[in-house]
């Protein structure tokens, strides 16, 4: 009786970790596919099956602005802080990618249509940004940090 106790504990303990690895939702660090350095934590949510994107931190020099603006984005993005952005949105699972939804890059303010899928066990994130088709645009590898 008390080994069935403890492999019931053990599934409830161990289900949140598989749980938080099926879906793109949590805190991730996007490597910059230029440089191969980190740039940012992204704070992935899921709201009714559709994704979102928030940066909560940038990693930037010392000699940097910290709390840069966005000044090369149009519209309600213009000239606001990119921490706290969302760069991510309206991405829906599509078989076993999720996609349909943009993404941009405070860097040059354009905004490009994306998809994303996990890898590696979901400890990894493929993010592609695009104009028109996948194969015309450019992918990063995000890593899991929750």
């Amino acid at each position: 009786m008390k080994f069935l106790a403890f492999i019931a504990a053990a599934a409830l303990t161990m289900s949140p970790a598989f749980a938080d690895n099926t879906s793109p939702a949590g805190l991730w660090k996007n490597i910059d596919d230029e440089t191969g350095k980190p740039k940012a934590l992204i704070r992935i949510t899921e709201n009714n099956g559709v994704l979102t994107g928030q940066i909560e931190k940038l990693f930037r020099e010392a000699n940097e602005d910290q709390n840069p603006k966005c000044d090369k984005c149009e519209g309600a993005r213009k000239d606001q802080p990119i921490v706290g952005m969302t760069i991510l949105s309206n991405l829906k699972k599509d078989g076993d990618e999720y996609a349909g939804g943009e993404i941009l890059d405070p860097n040059n303010g354009k905004v490009y249509k994306s998809k994303l899928r996990l890898a590696d066990g979901g400890k990894k994130l493929n993010v592609r940004g695009y104009i028109g088709v996948p194969m015309l645009g450019r992918s990063q590898t995000w890593v899991r940090q929750d």
